[in-house]
């Protein structure tokens, strides 16, 4: 049986302060299309750690 995880979406701030960045590298990579797992809810863009987590390592980052 597969594990469900219970993930919190997060903000464009609590996800540069997770990759330790500034916010405005953030928006900035969403707005180059830079690969970064973004997903617009509304107006917002929101994120998931994991997402963030497996973009980095698959070097998502490094682009």
């Amino acid at each position: 049986m597969a594990e469900i995880i219970n993930e919190k979406w997060i903000g464009i701030d609590d996800a540069a302060e997770h990759l330790g960045i500034k916010p405005v590298t953030v928006r900035d990579w969403i707005k180059k299309g830079k690969g970064i797992p973004a997903h617009k809810v509304g107006k917002k863009w929101k994120f998931l750690r994991s997402e963030l987590d497996e973009w980095v390592k698959s070097g998502g980052s490094a682009i």
